[in-house]
């Protein structure tokens, strides 16, 4: 029988690592695809609507091509320091024409062949556009640059979030703003076999294992329809701020109402809500142009929309809290300040499901009616504000007065 230290001899020699054949990544995958632009008719973008739509400081016109489309795929949701982009894809106006190019590392020792390009790209862009880029996108790919040692004098460009755009604009109506739900609600074209992005990292993965290529058509498919809507998202956005009475959707109307009114645009706000007529936004609308007639000093109008909406019993108790401003210290008429608060005192106990003497509004309420009793000496009728007196006398016997 041999021995171990027979067995031992017999072995064969273990091979260095060194002496291996060593993998050399010397590129990544490129994959490149045309389509035309019909879908999206690209036009320059006025720095009027830059700053609506993104609040973005700009002297002059940003033509398509000044424009870099980005969106990533990784191999984690969360973002940190183990997260990769495994492949970013870009997309660019040339001519009559929306290219997108991707690049995908096959392995890890390709990173960097798939960051040089694309560095590259956003140094000649002018603006880069992503979906939820500012959050995820832009930050993950500065962290690959440190970690690859390739971040020295890298200085992002202006970005485009429309993820925070489009939320503004048809969130009303698109309770979840992904694209694909864009897709669907806003461009009635809703994906077909598409793979879903929370399942993109364990494909990835799963290749890595089996190093078969086809797994990632499904991945490259999704970048790239991301990127062709993100384009098309991008311009109806634009086209929608230029000019918001194009709005199909109502609720989309008193969202870009609600866009100009925090941008200091009241004139333009307010035709916006002028025009809802829906009665899916008009109570929110008129209440908003109530707003803003009141801030802008012109409260005979406010009041009188106010009282529009609570005659009709609509608007809840937010109205009778204005109301009972203006008639307080605009008005200068406590007590039918102190009526309007006590009807919504009443409303709030009647009508609020949820708080009711506890809500923040009765308590609201509750507050200016204490103060509005000590301004009038608590000499007013609670209903109508009239003084007690008068009230007296107009229900006496015509023979008593």
């Amino acid at each position: 029988m041999s021995s171990l230290l027979d067995k031992l001899r017999a072995a064969q020699p273990i091979r260095k690592a060194a002496d291996a054949p060593a993998r050399r990544a010397d590129s990544c995958l490129i994959k490149t695809g045309d389509y035309p632009c019909h879908d999206f008719p690209a036009m320059p973008l006025a720095p009027d609507t830059l700053r609506l739509m993104a609040a973005m400081a700009a002297e002059q016109h940003l033509a398509p091509e000044d424009l870099l489309f980005l969106d990533t795929e990784t191999t984690g949701l969360k973002g940190g320091a183990g997260t990769v982009a495994f492949l970013i894809g870009l997309g660019r106006f040339e001519g009559e024409r929306f290219v997108v190019t991707q690049y995908l590392m096959r392995d890890y020792d390709e990173e960097p062949f798939v960051l040089a390009p694309v560095l590259e790209a956003l140094a000649a862009c002018k603006a880069v556009v992503t979906f939820n880029g500012a959050s995820f996108d832009m930050p993950l790919l500065q962290t690959r640059l440190i970690m690859n040692r390739m971040h020295q004098g890298y200085e992002p460009p202006p970005n485009m979030d429309l993820l925070h755009a489009a939320r503004r604009v048809f969130k009303l109506r698109v309770r979840q703003c992904t694209l694909s739900r864009l897709e669907e609600e806003v461009f009635g074209q809703p994906r077909a076999d598409d793979l879903p992005g929370s399942q993109v990292p364990e494909r990835y993965f799963e290749y890595i294992r089996t190093r078969e290529l086809a797994l990632l058509d499904d991945i490259l498919d999704h970048n790239a329809q991301d990127i062709l809507s993100m384009a098309r998202l991008l311009y109806a956005l634009a086209r929608l701020h230029e000019q918001p009475l194009t709005a199909q959707d109502q609720r989309d109307l008193f969202s870009l109402g609600r866009v100009f009114e925090r941008r200091g645009e009241r004139e333009r706000a307010g035709q916006c809500f002028r025009a809802c007529s829906d009665h899916s936004v008009r109570d929110m609308a008129q209440l908003r142009l109530a707003g803003l007639l009141r801030r802008d000093g012109r409260h005979d109008e406010a009041a009188g929309l106010y009282e529009e909406v609570r005659l009709a019993g609509r608007g809840g108790a937010k109205v009778y809290i204005e109301l009972a401003k203006i008639y307080e210290h605009r008005f200068r008429t406590p007590a039918r300040a102190l009526a309007i608060v006590r009807q919504g005192m009443i409303y709030c106990l009647e009508h609020l499901e949820t708080g009711g003497a506890d809500s923040p509004e009765y308590r609201d309420l509750a507050h200016r009616a204490n103060r509005l009793i000590a301004k009038t000496g608590g000499k007013t009728d609670g209903i109508t504000g009239r003084h007690e007196d008068t009230f007296r006398a107009e229900q006496a016997p015509e023979g008593g007065r």
